[in-house]
């Protein structure tokens, strides 16, 4: 009997110790590191550079011909995302946004589908659905955006997805509270960063660092 219960306490012990594994949270991990674009793939000979540390998007001499992503290597799910950016515009359609969840279009190749933490004027802070719905599932209170986004400055972002719960905060303040009731909608996909097409805007982004959940 003693053996028997040397061998049960052991496995019960086993167990225990692989759900403290399991339910251990990762450490946050950057996915730019300021100098490379390591990790990503997209257009890197003319629309995407790395600038002072950031990764820049765009132009203000010309005008960006059609929406270009530059996104992740590797797909994730539930997860905390922060990066700080700044937009800045100076004719047309002034727009950019994260991507998550998302995937790459085959036609046309530069395009990409999926929720959008969609930034710009009339779209501060808002969740949007690119290329699939194509409509803003919930849009921020301008008032509230008006007093916290900074316009041709560095602002901070945050995206928190988790099981279909999607939250977007600005400058620390929340923005949007999702909670997807499609079930048939993809809760995985790559991360992406969009300088949107029909302006002359240039877009920049840094400190993009990512908690899996």
């Amino acid at each position: 009997m003693r053996k028997i219960r040397f061998y049960l306490s052991g496995a019960v012990a086993w167990v225990f110790a692989g759900c403290i594994m399991i339910q251990a949270p990762q450490k946050p991990v950057p996915l730019f590191d300021g100098k490379t674009f390591h990790g990503w793939e997209g257009d890197t000979l003319k629309t995407w550079k790395i600038e002072n540390g950031s990764i820049a998007g765009g132009s203000l001499e010309e005008t960006v011909p059609h929406n270009e992503f530059l996104c992740t290597r590797k797909q994730y799910g539930n997860f905390k995302l922060k990066v700080k950016f700044k937009l800045t515009g100076t004719d047309g359609f002034i727009n950019t946004g994260v991507q998550f969840h998302s995937v790459r279009l085959t036609n046309p190749p530069y395009e990409m589908t999926g929720y959008q933490a969609d930034l710009g004027d009339k779209y501060w802070a808002s969740l949007y659905d690119e290329s699939r719905r194509n409509k803003t599932l919930i849009a921020a209170d301008s008032a509230l955006v008006e007093k916290i986004v900074k316009r041709n400055d560095w602002n901070d972002y945050e995206v928190h997805s988790r099981n279909g719960r999607i939250q977007l905060f600005l400058n620390g303040t929340k923005t949007v509270d999702y909670t997807e009731p499609d079930k048939s909608i993809p809760q995985k996909g790559l991360i992406g960063l969009q300088i949107h097409g029909g302006g002359k805007a240039k877009v920049f982004y840094k400190d993009i660092v990512i908690e899996e959940l």
